[in-house]
């Protein structure tokens, strides 16, 4: 059983590395993929804006809750490459390392450090910008994202993440299959 989840998990990861970028971006977003232009950067207020964090967070919970899938943070809605540039000039170690680290460190706080080995950050370099690549693999048991001591249920459903309430949430774990987020 424990052999027939990792080669699972390994063609799973094999998939998601194999679409060159700029294929992925065409394809547009959907069910299993999600562009964010920043992580924290608010390009229309100039500023760090960390309730942006907690947008790719919930992305990200979605995915696990889900089938997996990939976040592309440098990538505006309308597939063109904002970067990271701006996102790792507010870090103490601004380069990919301390972008990587963040992104760890949020999931950590997030949803606690067992989610944490079920993400994967990958950098490309595109029009001389930097896509930082997030693969969340799907996760066996309900991840919840915690935000002010409350645990929500987040679902990637079609091409949009969102917070189950109690008795959607119920009914979700119920009727998902065991192993099977």
């Amino acid at each position: 059983m424990r052999l027939a989840r990792a080669q699972s998990k390994v063609l799973f990861l094999e998939r998601e590395l194999d679409e060159e970028l700029p294929l992925l971006i065409a394809r547009g977003e959907g069910e299993r993929l999600e562009f964010k232009s920043s992580l924290r950067w608010d390009r229309r207020e100039n500023r760090v804006n960390r309730s942006l964090q907690q947008v790719v967070l919930k992305t990200v919970a979605g995915f696990l809750n889900h089938e997996g899938g990939t976040l592309l943070i440098g990538v505006g809605d309308d597939g063109n490459i904002t970067g990271i540039e701006a996102d790792m000039q507010t870090l103490k170690h601004a380069n990919r390392d301390g972008f990587e680290r963040l992104v760890m460190d949020l999931v950590k706080d997030g949803f606690g450090g067992h989610a944490c080995a079920l993400v994967h950050c990958r950098f490309h370099e595109m029009t001389e910008k930097t896509v930082c690549r997030v693969i969340a693999e799907r996760s066996a048991d309900p991840v919840y994202l915690v935000e002010g001591g409350t645990a929500r249920l987040m679902l990637r459903i079609g091409n949009s993440t969102r917070e189950l309430d109690v008795r959607e949430a119920q009914a979700h774990l119920r009727n998902r299959s065991p192993g099977r987020a």
